[in-house]
């Protein structure tokens, strides 16, 4: 067994933190919050963005050893126990602080445990990776991404075309809006599409958006059922944060970045159309995620395995900061901007 698979062991440190947040009070219940932006941000100053990339030999042994896919399968059972401790916990009779405390702790869940885990599962061929993908997404109420994202985004990523790309100049709160509202109906389209291709009807059974907003709308009403609709309202605030998170992500991977047109169609999607990260604490606790040029280069290779490419784009920090940072729209201008004339000039 490779021991080095473990540091990704160090992802659990949220949830451990969340379960401390739904039993606790007062501004302890922001933990979670606390790691993910200021303590992070805070060490990947200390670290240098590692670029090194794993030999072919080295490879081959990481995707051999299991360890690498049990470890995202962990994930699953995790969540959903950290869901059943945050709907226990908000019947409790406590101030309005703790409630908002375990809310973010929940929320931070809902996008780093449930969607960004479920963004690896859901690029597997393997039927149950992808039905874990869809369980994940499901806690978060965002499963229409199964579908936009794999069908659309990685379709369209860095064109006029892409909901989930941020153009150049667009705040972060403009791009909120758009991405959300258009992805949603972007799943529908491409959903309608695949099911007439098939020569189905689109309104029938076997629309799978129909049966996500069906599994939805059903776990809503039996979170709402078993303890209350104002813990329902909490848990739809949490998945809201949730995915709002995951929307901020997508700002800042292709901000500004942007495929040309040729007579054929959009160029292949290559490492330059989407920013990267090498700055290893945000990798290692999004499951290399941030290795993200690589990711759209070849969306079948798993996490463990995503490589440094020379030239993508770099990020000036990791994911935390980059988040931080883009909810100051002229900040994120001032220092964004720069670096892609600087990039689209060399």
């Amino acid at each position: 067994m490779n021991l080095g698979a473990l540091k990704y062991l160090s992802v659990l440190s949220l949830p451990v933190l969340a379960y401390f947040s739904f039993h606790s009070t007062g501004w302890l219940t922001f933990l979670p919050l606390l790691e993910a932006f200021m303590i992070i941000p805070i060490l990947e100053l200390f670290f240098k963005p590692d670029p090194d990339n794993f030999s072919e030999v080295e490879e081959q042994k990481r995707l051999e050893n299991p360890i690498y896919d049990l470890l995202v399968y962990l994930v699953v059972p995790i969540q959903l126990a950290c869901v059943w401790w945050f709907l226990e916990s908000m019947t409790q009779s406590v101030e309005l602080l703790t409630r908002i405390g375990r809310i973010t702790a929940m929320g931070m869940l809902c996008g780093v445990m449930g969607i960004n885990v479920a963004h690896e599962l859901g690029h597997r061929k393997r039927k149950y990776e992808q039905q874990m993908s869809k369980l994940l997404l499901l806690t978060s109420l965002y499963m229409h991404f199964f579908i936009e994202h794999n069908r659309g985004h990685h379709k369209h990523v860095s064109t006029a075309e892409d909901p989930s790309s941020a153009r150049l100049g667009e705040s972060l709160y403009a791009f909120w809006i758009r991405s959300v509202v258009l992805s949603y109906l972007s799943a529908w389209k491409l959903e309608a599409g695949r099911l007439r291709k098939k020569g189905q009807r689109t309104f029938s059974i076997h629309n799978e958006m129909l049966q996500f907003q069906v599994l939805q709308l059903t776990f809503l009403l039996v979170v709402g059922y078993v303890y209350g609709w104002a813990v329902m309202l909490y848990y739809v605030l949490a998945a809201i944060m949730g995915f709002l998170l995951l929307e901020t992500v997508n700002y800042i991977e292709h901000y500004g970045l942007s495929r040309n047109k040729t007579d054929r169609g959009y160029e292949r999607v290559m490492p330059a159309h989407s920013w990267n990260s090498d700055h290893l604490v945000g990798r290692i606790m999004l499951f290399e995620l941030s290795r993200h040029s690589d990711h759209h280069y070849i969306a079948s290779r798993k996490y463990q395995v995503l490589r440094h490419m020379d030239e993508s784009p770099q990020m000036p920090t990791g994911y935390p900061g980059m988040m931080l940072m883009a909810t100051v729209p002229p900040l994120w201008f001032y220092v964004m901007d720069s670096r892609i004339g600087e990039y689209r000039n060399d």
